[in-house]
């Protein structure tokens, strides 16, 4: 009894002090590290906080939620990350799109638990959560927005950006999801250098004649 009126003190506190939301955000993380996000549950997370499930549904309705406020996070992350990248590159007047690359599978293996989320397929309707879609597009939009820039340096060839930038992240994230998998054991120069090889590859093939 004693344990759980003190289980319940830490979770009112929490609550009260205004830090239960950020609590539930990195129990969850923390939990879909552990166990993958098939495992993920809101039982699973209110139990690591010491939380009740009333007190968890003040703060998301349901899993996909709380799965959606990950995922943002991961977004606004990578953004950050991605812009970080560009303007190192662009101050050292160095090739944009490889530092790109190398910060995307930076980002995968530093933040495993926001990457699966994001990718995996767990949410199908992204509109019921505007800042998941406003962080995701922003993401995509730096990439993009560089890849205008190049064009009007002279340095791309013309083309519709957006398609030029989904074929990029397509190989950023082909590189990323493989390495996670541990299916790249043969790269002996990195990961890293790995994706910015293949970026600097795919900008060859997409510089003017």
């Amino acid at each position: 009894m004693k344990k759980k009126t003190a289980r319940a003190r830490r979770g009112k506190r929490a609550y009260h002090h205004g830090d239960l939301e950020r609590a539930l955000v990195d129990a969850a993380v923390a939990i879909i590290g552990e166990e993958g996000v098939r495992a993920f549950t809101l039982r699973s997370v209110g139990a690591r906080v010491g939380v009740s499930r009333t007190a968890l549904y003040r703060h998301f309705d349901d899993k996909a939620a709380l799965l959606a406020r990950v995922a943002s996070e991961g977004f606004r992350r990578l953004h950050a990350a991605l812009a970080k990248a560009v303007a190192t590159a662009s101050s050292k007047h160095a090739d944009v799109l490889p530092a790109m690359a190398a910060a995307y599978v930076r980002f995968a293996a530093d933040n495993p638990s926001h990457y699966e989320t994001m990718f995996g397929g767990f949410l199908t309707d992204w509109s019921r959560d505007p800042d998941l879609m406003r962080h995701a597009d922003a993401a995509f939009n730096i990439l993009v927005d560089t890849i205008r820039g190049e064009q009007e340096r002279g340095r791309i060839r013309d083309g519709d950006p957006i398609e030029l930038a989904e074929i990029s992240w397509s190989l950023n994230h082909g590189i990323a999801t493989l390495a996670m998998a541990r299916h790249l054991p043969r790269t002996a120069t990195g990961v890293e250098t790995l994706a910015v090889l293949g970026s600097r590859l795919l900008e060859a093939g997409m510089r003017r004649p």
